[in-house]
């Protein structure tokens, strides 16, 4: 047996170990759950709500999954993701279980559903008083294949939505959701309190490199971040959830950050600008994200790599990424990594898109952008295979490699073994 396969095996036995201890302070802690769950935007919606409830709210920064969430609640935190952390983190749970409890009366988690059953996992340690619901698409999807296999789905997209469907099943008080998605409308029956509808009517939607507008159903945000269109979503839905908890809403979010790779700006050499949403790499994400740069100003050049985790869906789903490619308006696209390139690349070519260079590995990108970027392009970064590290080769001021993603040690070594 492989170690992957026996990971996936005692995934959830190990993982009930630190639940075991973080369910236990949970009970000394009592605070005010609020879940934020589905396949994509959920980190941002928690930075939105952060931007509203400051310090008066504690939040689950850089844990989502199973293990991420007990080791948050219990204040444990995986620093280099190496091996060798694991024997500190068994030892300290069950300290860690009668350390000191947070004063904050207020949590709002971020909690994903990267295979079967972990919803039910996290849903019943957490059992939110609100849960934020807003996408489901086909992320991690190759976990949920056997599921339909075996015919207990008619759909990937069914099952995973169903996953997450298991917090609204645990919410006790409201379920705030995209009144637009019909895999979430599916779940509804599921919550047995009120439910919020979000739906998107009429929108006015800009965006440029410095500030992002969205202006509907007679309500108006202004935010001096960069956002998608869809991100309407989540900014509806925090202020229904400020209404909620009697707080202040100001719709311009002035203390919003968001964390590294989702759509940093980023300044490049020869007076570039380095759009870095290297985080993640769904088509759902990536679509998202492409729609949006599509519509700002100046010479485009996307830098796209890989999607992956997908199963018996990636040919089908690198073939949508070029449909939603060729609708764009981009003066070179980049495709690096060996899916994109053996799917994505050919549709594209049928299309009538030849503006195209690709590329087998990651580093081979940035030495081309070294010697063929003119000055003043403005550049997205979005796909697996550590695009990161092509973005860190072509920052201005190296310093700004700090608000880069995956600065653990774990990544350093890969990012090393990948020529970077």
């Amino acid at each position: 047996m492989s170690l992957k396969n026996l990971k996936k095996i005692l995934y959830f036995t190990i993982a009930g170990y630190f639940r075991f201890f973080a369910s236990i302070k949970l009970l000394k802690w009592k605070p005010r759950i609020i879940v934020i769950t589905g396949s994509n935007a959920k980190t941002t919606t928690l930075h939105l709500i952060e931007a509203q409830l400051g310090k008066s709210a504690r939040y689950s920064h850089r844990a989502n999954s199973a293990f991420g969430v007990a080791f948050d609640i219990l204040g444990l935190r995986r620093r280099t993701l190496l091996r060798r952390e694991w024997v500190f983190l068994f030892l300290a749970a069950p300290l860690k279980t009668f350390s000191g409890i947070p004063v904050e009366k207020i949590y709002v988690v971020e909690a994903d559903c990267d295979r079967p059953k972990e919803g039910k996992f996290l849903a019943t340690l957490l059992k939110p008083e609100v849960t934020i619901w807003l996408s489901s698409s086909r992320t991690h999807s190759e976990n949920f294949d056997p599921l339909v296999s075996r015919r207990k789905f008619e759909s990937v997209e069914k099952a995973i939505a169903y996953e997450f469907g298991w917090f609204l099943e645990y919410t006790s008080a409201l379920a705030i959701t995209n009144g637009d998605d019909p895999l979430i409308l599916e779940q509804l029956k599921r919550t047995k309190g009120p439910v919020k509808k979000i739906n998107k009517r009429a929108l006015q939607y800009r965006v440029n490199k410095d500030r992002t507008y969205f202006r509907a159903n007679g309500k108006e945000y202004s935010l001096n971040v960069l956002l998608p269109e869809v991100a309407f979503y989540s900014l509806a839905a925090v202020e229904e959830f400020i209404s909620y908890v009697k707080g202040k809403f100001d719709p311009t979010f002035p203390n919003l950050t968001l964390p590294p790779g989702r759509s940093s700006v980023l300044v490049g050499i020869r007076e570039t600008t380095l759009v870095d949403s290297t985080y993640n790499s769904s088509l759902a994400s990536m679509g998202i994200v492409i729609d949006m740069f599509n519509k700002l100003e100046g010479k485009k050049w996307v830098v796209l790599g890989d999607l992956i985790e997908l199963g018996e869906e990636e040919s089908e789903e690198h073939t949508i990424l070029a449909e939603k490619i060729a609708g764009c308006d981009f003066e070179k696209i980049i495709l690096a990594g060996p899916r994109i390139v053996e799917y994505t690349h050919p549709k594209l070519k049928s299309l009538g898109i030849h503006n195209i260079v690709t590329f087998s590995k990651t580093l081979e990108v940035l030495d081309y952008l070294k010697q063929n970027l003119k000055g003043k392009e403005v550049l997205l970064f979005k796909g697996a295979g550590f695009l990161e590290g092509v973005v860190e080769g072509l920052l201005q001021n190296k310093s700004d490699a700090q608000k880069l993603c995956r600065r653990e040690k774990i990544w350093q070594i890969r990012r090393k073994q990948w020529g970077f």
